[in-house]
């Protein structure tokens, strides 16, 4: 059963940071884009695809971090099911980030 979300993401506080990371990757992306329509050398390419995976999977990891933080941890406190649904839920995505 699909959990609800809470009224308030974990990111919440820091909804401006994150939009700024995000725009940063965008324009690595962009860059990206620039780099093969210049016929950029494929191995300097590459190290731009890296750059920007990185930038993803901190921006990832540290999403993460603020959900254990928030809604996570506001369901133990709070106490009944919803506290283990919330642990299997993070616990599924972070097999889905180690995937990847």
């Amino acid at each position: 059963m699909k959990q609800e979300p809470p009224t308030h993401p974990g990111y919440s506080g820091s909804k401006d940071a994150q939009l700024k990371r995000l725009r940063r990757i965008e324009g690595q992306i962009r860059g990206l884009q620039r780099m093969v329509d210049e016929e950029t050398y494929c191995i300097d390419v590459l190290t731009q695809v890296s750059a920007a995976s990185k930038a993803l999977d901190a921006f990832a990891l540290g999403l993460l971090d603020e959900h254990l933080h928030h809604c996570v941890a506001q369901a133990i406190e709070d106490g009944g099911t919803d506290a283990k649904a919330k642990i299997d839920e993070a616990s599924a995505a972070i097999a889905r980030l180690v995937k990847s």
